[in-house]
């Protein structure tokens, strides 16, 4: 499938990995990080990149923990060696999945995947469980926030509240159309809903965002990054899951815009991936063919995204932001 144009700009060229990805890999000399780390979480906090990436040290129950992994320059990172979070509650014994930083009312809410049946075995119900934290030291544990019957997982929070509530993307598995007539208006496939809450625990609002639409996301589509503010709306990187056959999907990264008063509305979205698996590092791994976007920085003009490469390994990409917007529209 070829790449097409906007306006003479190839967008999927708009990212540029860096030079030195992976920029994290597995640790032999920490046990609990010994196999492999992807899917971070960033945000710059006192003016250094900190990014909270998950962490498999065992390959028989997959239970995942959370690093944390500091840059000055977004690119060479310092890690700690041990865990930041490591799995506590009951709801979240089976692992601490794809966490996301969220910024919002002058803290970082830490949304992420809580498994309480072990990974190995689906995992599901997952259910979005919420961390709040002011200087990555000291976490409150909020708990679970979305109900067993969604089936949630890739949630992210906008950084402020929109007509006076909080905001959520996420991407529910169960809510999708059955045999049943009244499930008419759900997605076929799982898709990126939005939600609205006074409180983090009651949601309410519910409303489809993205569906499936293009080749390289037929199978299903997620939540990425935490939606960036910018002139143009709200700017995501999600990700899309082509079904090649049975056994072979290929994740890759999309980039969509929601309106900033009502991010219901969908004012752009890229009809080709911005990034898709092309590097052995992202080709080859635990899952073959990942791209995964977690994490989107923006410092001095320039985007930072970061995903996970084949569940394997923590890589980087960057664009400069008003290159890539006056591309889009």
């Amino acid at each position: 499938m070829g790449k097409k144009e906007w306006g003479g700009i190839i967008l999927y060229k708009m990212f540029t990995r860096y030079f030195g990805n992976p920029i994290l890999s597995s640790d032999k000399n920490h046990g609990w990080e010994g196999m492999a780390v992807f899917n971070p979480g960033v945000t710059l906090f006192q003016g250094k990149f900190y990014l909270l990436y998950r962490a498999i040290g065992e390959y028989k129950d997959y239970i995942s923990n959370v690093g944390l992994a500091v840059s000055e320059d977004g690119f060479n990172f310092t890690r700690n060696p041990e865990p930041l979070l490591s799995p506590e509650e009951i709801q979240e014994r089976y692992g601490i999945e794809d966490l996301r930083v969220n910024n919002l009312e002058g803290a970082f809410y830490l949304t992420h995947t809580a498994l309480t049946r072990p990974a190995t075995k689906g995992g599901e119900p997952h259910q979005v469980s919420l961390i709040k934290t002011r200087d990555f030291k000291n976490f409150q544990k909020m708990g679970v926030i979305t109900p067993k019957y969604f089936c949630s997982r890739n949630a992210v929070l906008f950084p402020e509240k929109i007509n006076g509530k909080y905001a959520m993307l996420h991407r529910p598995l169960y809510l999708t159309r059955t045999k049943h007539p009244q499930d008419f208006l759900l997605p076929r496939d799982p898709s990126v809903w939005i939600s609205y809450s006074e409180d983090f625990f009651h949601w309410t609002g519910r409303k489809v965002v993205l569906e499936p639409k293009f080749w390289w996301e037929d199978f299903k589509i997620g939540g990425g990054t935490p939606p960036l503010k910018t002139e143009r709306g709200w700017l995501i990187i999600y990700h899309g899951v082509q079904d090649v056959d049975y056994e072979n999907k290929v994740y890759r990264a999309g980039l969509a815009l929601l309106d900033l008063k009502d991010p219901s509305k969908v004012i752009y979205r890229s009809e080709e991936p911005v990034l898709e698996p092309e590097k052995e590092y992202e080709i080859e791994g635990d899952v073959p063919n990942v791209v995964f976007p977690t994490g989107l920085v923006e410092k001095e003009g320039i985007l930072y995204l970061y995903y996970g490469a084949a569940d394997t390994t923590v890589c980087v990409a960057t664009a400069e932001k008003e290159k890539l917007l006056n591309s889009l529209i």
